[in-house]
């Protein structure tokens, strides 16, 4: 901190102590502002200038220096002045005390929380870029957080001063109204009788009134803005209460809310009634997994006392069963399920042609149009396929695509790629080298499941050589050729190129939003590699919504859901309620042996965010359960309040890890600490019962070893 600062800071302090140690608060009361009413109606009346340069000076001293108080001074402007000058005078002292506040945070602070947050306020700069004014606007206007608060965190952004200035002065005029008005009545009492003086009163009431009035007419502004354009065809009356586009997780219990409070609703899907976990994802690989895992029991029978035995089997059959199991779940999404609930289903292509009007070109042909009150996006998405020169000459299938292509392979395939390292690609990697094929998994980062924590890295990379597959993290991928015949990806590692032969190849390198050919262009509905909504899933039109992938900021069907229920009320009741997604607890699992789950955060993240934590571990190779099955490995890992049994997240390693964090989801959504689990009775001998040792583990570290130290002495006592 250079001496500027240092001055500055004391400067300030000393007149936050001198405002305190001489208890000049007194003077910021209301009971002193009816004594001295008298006593300022005559310094008025002689030194009216005077008062006023003094009343400004005050005025901008204490909301420059953040005192308490404002509020009494707010009233004094109107009780002194009354409401024309004395909202002249308020509103000009408290934007220049407001912006003098924004400069100091700004200088003090800026430096040392960009430092430490740098990440995070770099977000929020790229916010206020884009959207500062306005949202600055909106806070004043509708006062939920205290002004000196905004003050100082505003400093903290690169929002420009003179910007500042001006929407403070017009922000805050409204509030500033409220406020000297009511002062002007205080100012007229006689006695305290005169408190409950109607015009008094009616005072109070518009002050308590003022934000609900004013978070209104901001979203009638910008209800009228966003729809200006549209305000010719607004249809007078509605075909439907809810459209919602897409059939997967999100649009599927989105249109089932809709259906269950008797709400008319069309679910549109183009192509598969599911979406992608049920007919390409989830359910598919979860299958192929199954069916891996106990090909690879066989060949380690002797783990359990058996004799191992090369699985011999039909590729053709395994592949068969993944779409057995499809059509086993189709039922429950199907199109005779969803038209029994309530649900108009149309099968066919939507696209958006107003904010209120879909236009659907059915796949039986013909075109429909609709209108509904609100819509709900829930298109999905799809696998990124990397521009890589050569790919589709030598031929790839994706996550979406293989399950078809593979299905008419007589053998597994002898030589198979997989690009990526995320889970999908290791999903895939080790189910396929567990069947016998000969897989290289191609990482460009320097390690596969870059999100886990290293150690997590590591032992999913072990456990798939263990398997046969080559990792090659560090790796990337330039381009593929046919040489003599053969498929070849070229990869870099080191300033080396290598060459690695295939006979298939799967694209596994990530998903992307749906974003293109359902009209969000034609609207100018913003998209930033997902459709981009507010905290209620609202796009810049209220009434559409989005929900799902394509929404973002998780890509996973359990949240696909969880967005759904927030999409379809709010889209429903929202004029009268609407509720913000919670994406506080969030858990998620990559369904490798050995599993990994997560919920909240890891080492990693808490680092990058600079969160205090303590880690708690409790390895499951000394769990009994997990002993009796041959499955002693991994651990679970929680991190919580430094001092406390609070839990910030839960990382789990091991057999049934997705199955085990219920657990600690329940007790994160809920407020439970570890010592509830550790209350808790868990049978035995199950893999649950790890959550409970880990939580005892943690009980261990926080012993109270002094007061255990005088209890021995009593017991030493008692013995004689």
């Amino acid at each position: 901190m250079n001496i500027r600062k240092v001055l500055l800071l004391v400067a300030v302090l000393l007149a936050i102590v001198a405002f305190f140690g001489l208890d000049l608060n007194r003077y910021f009361s209301l009971a002193f502002l009816q004594e001295s009413q008298s006593r300022f109606a005559e310094l008025r009346a002689e030194q009216p200038l005077r008062l006023a340069l003094v009343y400004f000076g005050v005025y901008v001293a204490v909301t420059a220096l953040s005192l308490p108080g404002a509020t009494i001074v707010t009233l004094a402007g109107g009780a002194i002045f009354g409401l024309g000058w004395g909202l002249l005078i308020v509103s000009f002292a408290s934007s220049i005390g407001a912006t003098l506040a924004f400069l100091t945070a700004r200088f003090l602070l800026r430096d040392a929380v960009q430092s430490r947050f740098g990440q995070r306020l770099a977000d929020v700069d790229r916010g206020i870029q884009k959207d500062g004014a306005f949202y600055l606007f909106t806070l004043r206007l509708i006062p939920v957080v205290p002004f000196f608060v905004i003050n100082l965190l505003m400093g903290l952004t690169k929002m420009k001063t003179w910007t500042y200035y001006w929407v403070s002065q017009i922000g805050m005029l409204a509030g500033t109204a409220v406020y000297v008005n009511a002062g002007t009545q205080l100012g007229q009492l006689s006695s305290l009788k005169g408190i409950v003086s109607p015009g008094l009163l009616g005072s109070f009431v518009l002050l308590g009134l003022f934000p609900l009035i004013a978070r209104k007419v901001v979203e009638a502004v910008q209800k009228r803005k966003v729809y200006a354009k549209w305000a010719g065809v607004r249809p007078t009356k509605f075909d439907r209460n809810l459209i919602v586009i897409g059939a997967g997780a999100g649009g599927l219990v989105s249109a089932y809310i809709a259906a269950a409070v008797k709400a008319k609703v069309t679910l549109i899907e183009a192509h598969k009634m599911g979406g992608d976990c049920l007919n390409y994802g989830c359910v598919p690989s979860k299958a192929l997994i199954k069916s891996a895992k106990l090909a690879h029991q066989m060949r380690h029978a002797s783990n359990y006392g058996l004799t191992d035995a090369a699985p011999a089997f039909s590729f053709k059959a395994v592949m068969q069963r993944i779409h057995d199991v499809i059509a086993a779940i189709e039922p429950h999404d199907s199109v005779e399920r969803y038209t029994g609930l309530g649900v108009e289903v149309l099968q066919g292509h939507a696209k958006l042609v107003s904010p209120w009007t879909v236009e659907i070109a059915l796949n039986g042909g013909g075109t429909q149009r609709l209108t509904a009150r609100s819509i709900v996006i829930a298109a999905g998405a799809r696998p990124f396929v990397p521009p890589l020169p050569g790919l589709d000459e030598v031929g790839y299938v994706t996550s979406d695509t293989l399950w078809d292509a593979f299905a008419q392979l007589d053998a597994v395939p002898k030589r198979l790629v997989v690009l990526g390292g995320g889970p999908i690609g290791c999903e895939l990697a080790q189910a396929f080298a567990r069947l016998g094929a000969q897989v290289t998994q191609v990482e460009m980062a320097p390690r596969i499941m870059i999100r886990e924590d290293e150690e997590v890295s590591a032992l999913a990379k072990a456990a798939l050589e263990a398997d046969g597959a080559a990792v090659l993290t560090g790796h990337k991928a330039l381009r593929c050729e046919v040489v003599n015949g053969e498929k070849t990806l070229v990869v870099e590692h080191g300033g080396t190129e290598k060459r690695v032969p295939f006979d298939q190849l799967i694209c596994a390198v990530g998903r992307v939003a749906r974003l293109t050919g359902y009209g969000l262009e034609d609207l100018g509905i913003p998209t930033n590699r997902t459709v981009e909504t507010n905290e209620y899933l609202q796009t810049i039109y209220p009434n559409i919504y989005a929900a799902g992938d394509v929404a973002g900021p998780f890509q996973f069907t359990h949240v696909a859901a969880h967005q759904a229920w927030y999409a379809a009320v709010n889209a429903l009741f929202g004029d009268f309620k609407k509720f913000k997604a919670d994406y506080s607890v969030i858990p998620w699992a990559t369904f490798i042996a050995p599993e990994v789950a997560r919920v909240g955060l890891n080492e990693q993240e808490a680092k990058e965010k600079k969160i205090p934590y303590e880690v708690t571990r409790y390895g499951i190779d000394d769990l009994d359960r997990a002993i009796a099955d041959s499955e002693a490995h991994g651990f679970v890992k929680v991190l919580t309040v430094p001092g406390q049994d609070r839990i910030l997240g839960v990382t789990l390693v091991g057999p049934h890890a997705g199955d085990l964090l219920a657990e600690y989801v329940l007790a994160m959504k809920h407020g439970l600490g570890l010592n509830k689990i550790l209350g808790t009775i868990h049978t035995y001998p199950t893999l649950a019962e790890a959550n409970k040792y880990a939580a005892g583990a943690w009980k261990r570290a926080h012993q109270p070893e002094r007061l255990l130290a005088w209890v021995q002495r009593f017991h030493d006592w008692r013995r004689g």
